[in-house]
């Protein structure tokens, strides 16, 4: 039986290995925490289902100005929507933190798949994990906003 530690380190490890080559973004990781609501912590969210060992749900959460960001280190100067834009780029970041940090879990004897990640945008929306099991936070900062990795599994 893994500790909540335990299976939030592939999960850090994935956001700021990810961030950082795919935007230049460095953050840094605060304490992991049980949600007590289901009020996003920002304000464009990407959530990833999964199955296999365990379901349950992945998401990550962007203020604006870091979800903004985001966009531009990664599109520079191409960017044609910036709202299409942002949710394109924060659900294929996502995708890519959820793929890693499952591989870290995978590593550690858990196996899960993915499913393709659902864009939410909008002040105080709610994320809905599939779960009844405690929905864990971890939040993080950088010089461009605060944004937080959630994971809630069964």
């Amino acid at each position: 039986m893994y500790s909540t530690a335990d299976i939030a380190r592939p999960f850090i490890k994935a956001v700021l290995d990810i961030l950082n080559t795919m935007a230049g973004i460095s953050a840094t990781a605060g304490k992991p925490y049980i949600k007590e609501n289901l009020i996003a912590l920002g304000d464009v969210s990407a959530i990833v289902g999964v199955t296999g060992d365990k379901t349950g749900t992945i998401s990550v959460s962007f203020s604006r100005p870091c979800a903004i960001a985001l966009v531009k280190s990664m599109l520079g100067d191409d960017i044609h929507d910036i709202l299409q834009d942002t949710q394109d780029a924060v659900g294929e970041i996502t995708n890519m933190v959820s793929g890693q940090a499952r591989a870290g879990l995978r590593a550690m004897g858990i196996a899960l798949q993915g499913s393709t990640p659902t864009v939410i945008v909008g002040d105080g929306h709610v994320i809905r994990h599939i779960s009844s099991s405690p929905v864990v936070a971890i939040p993080f900062s950088s010089e461009d906003g605060e944004f937080t990795v959630e994971f809630c599994f069964e």
